[in-house]
């Protein structure tokens, strides 16, 4: 056995080792079908030595030894008891791996798990003091086997067993440096068609899609194998952390296989599904919990629904859309809130929303003033996801409420009447383009209520949103990313303030209100900054003088 199993067949797999012990396989933890990489001791080892005995009434006890060549001696051996050891003579360049803090880290990476205790040295434990013994006596000590690993960790117990305290107690051992506790986990459990056993969290998440993967660990029967799990977790829940534990999982093939692999997309799914489930539940048992942990867990479930058809089907019903006053709608709810007021004249539906609630307050302010609701919507992934909408629901289309000014937003069928006449217009664009002949804005006379503001700029919602979607993984228009922003200057033709401009006498004078009002509107926009806005200010002193 031991020239058979070591000699022949150890470097290709573990399968016929399996099932030749088939009775006892299921709880062997052996690792299958992609060999038991016994020749890789000797990439540290310059000699392998093993002495084993069978359980076997009347055997013979055996010594193995090679030095990694196609040469090995095998001998009778001396050992009583039965069991296996096995000896690694550690070559010079290796000598690391007879470090007790390397070991211990290589242990607790690979084995912390393991279903067998692993003992690796002893420890001191302190024991009660005996009875009657004095308060200054020192505790009485002993030397105990130091058992590195967990055999039963709560992955491989049933929920039943668990209590909400031993899923975080897990967490703390999984990640003892995260000191926040999860939000919530998902325990996974499934026999048919794949086996896979694991829990997931859902840590408190931020808007950054790049620093938060390769948090799930993915076991086999309690072995570490790796802790990047694409290809087999749907590649939204790899923001998560937890633990998948599956023997059907393929582990030495490229990702690409792993894709097309039947089990692989069933496993896939299957977690897709529970995740979905399992928000489903928190929303319908406690919506006003959810709503708190909305901005925590937004990140996953909109990636989700991006990326992912049949998830996007179930997060319909949960996602959540907040407004910028704090309130929380799932999409059929918006629809039905604002569809009286926020339908154009072409019958579609308008969703406003902001990106920024401080930035942006004067032109939320504007449509809060008409009566529309504005959502907030600040992840950075959120233009895709209203393409998303935009495309799979009938007759709806967001716009960022500095899009337009606000009644272009949402047309209706009654306009305003401008005061000016056609050649008042004709001068007064003369007039703004030349004074600001230097600034990249696309001047729009519109006529607007006359106490709404004189110059607005706004950013046009289809360009500005195709650039995000280029900035942030595709998407959009090729080539848009690097595009300089593009912007229109709003001018409202009712206001007094216009009439003024074109009534000034003075060329001077009129540049100077021009400009004047120009930056005002520019540092509504956040966009006055460095000299211009040291010279605006300036400015405004001499005029207040």
């Amino acid at each position: 056995e031991v020239k058979k199993y070591i000699n022949d067949i150890a470097f290709s797999g573990a399968e016929e080792f399996l099932n030749k012990y088939e009775d006892g396989a299921k709880d062997s933890g052996i690792i299958g079908h992609f060999g038991l990489g016994f020749y890789s001791a000797f990439m540290v080892a310059e000699k392998v030595e093993i002495l084993t005995k069978s359980y076997t009434e009347d055997s013979v006890p055996v010594h193995w030894s090679c030095d990694g060549s196609p040469n090995f001696t095998l001998k009778k051996g001396k050992k009583k008891e039965r069991g296996t050891e096995i000896i690694l003579h550690i070559a010079e360049d290796s000598t690391e791996f007879l470090e007790d803090n390397r070991i211990t880290s290589l242990l607790k990476k690979y084995n912390k798990f393991m279903p067998i205790p692993i003992k690796f040295g002893t420890k001191t434990e302190t024991l009660p003091k005996p009875e009657g013994g004095k308060e200054d006596d020192k505790a009485p000590t002993k030397e105990v086997d130091n058992i590195i690993n967990n055999p039963n960790p709560a992955w491989t117990k049933q929920p039943i067993d668990l209590k909400d305290e031993d899923y975080k107690s897990f967490y703390r051992e999984l990640y003892p440096m995260q000191f926040e506790e999860p939000l919530f986990h998902i325990h996974l459990n499934v026999d048919y068609p794949f086996n896979l056993t694991g829990i997931l969290y859902f840590p408190k998440l931020t808007n950054d899609l790049n620093v938060q993967k390769d948090r799930i660990q993915l076991y086999q029967n309690q072995v570490f194998v790796t802790d990047n799990v694409e290809g087999i977790v749907p590649e939204f829940l790899t923001m998560l952390r937890g633990v998948i534990d599956s023997p059907d999982i393929p582990l030495n093939v490229s990702r690409s296989y792993l894709q097309a692999d039947g089990a692989v997309k069933k496993i896939s799914s299957y977690i897709t599904r529970k995740v979905a489930d399992k928000l489903n539940s928190l929303f319908k048992d406690n919506r006003e919990d959810f709503e708190k942990k909305w901005n925590d867990i937004k990140i996953v479930i909109e990636y989700g629904m991006l990326s992912e058809d049949k998830f996007f089907e179930k997060a319909d019903k949960f996602a959540l859309y907040p407004t910028v006053d704090g309130k929380y709608f799932t999409f059929e709810e918006l629809q039905e809130k604002i569809k009286g007021n926020q339908t154009d004249k072409d019958d579609k539906l308008v969703i406003l929303y902001a990106s920024d609630k401080e930035a942006q307050h004067s032109y939320i302010e504007a449509a809060k003033a008409k009566g529309f609701e504005v959502l907030l919507l600040d992840s950075p992934i959120i233009g895709h996801l209203m393409q998303k909408l935009e495309s799979s629901k009938e007759k709806i289309s967001f716009a960022r409420v500095d899009a337009d000014h606000v009644d272009n937003l949402i047309k209706k069928e009654e306009t305003t009447i401008s005061k000016l006449s056609d050649e008042e217009k004709e001068k007064l664009k003369t007039d703004l383009e030349e004074a600001i002949e230097n600034k990249s804005y696309t001047v729009q006379l519109e006529a607007m209520d006359s106490d709404a503001s004189p110059f607005i700029i706004t950013e046009p919602e289809f360009m500005r949103r195709m650039k995000e979607m280029q900035q942030t993984g595709g998407g959009g228009i090729m080539g848009m990313g690097s595009m300089p922003d593009m912007y229109n200057l709003i001018v409202n033709t009712n206001h007094e303030l216009i009439g003024e401009i074109l009534n000034t006498k003075t060329a001077k004078k009129r540049e100077r209100l021009i400009n004047q009002s120009v930056d005002l509107a520019r540092l509504s926009k956040g966009l006055l900054k460095g000299e211009e806005l040291t010279n605006f200010i300036k400015r405004s002193y001499e005029m207040v003088k």
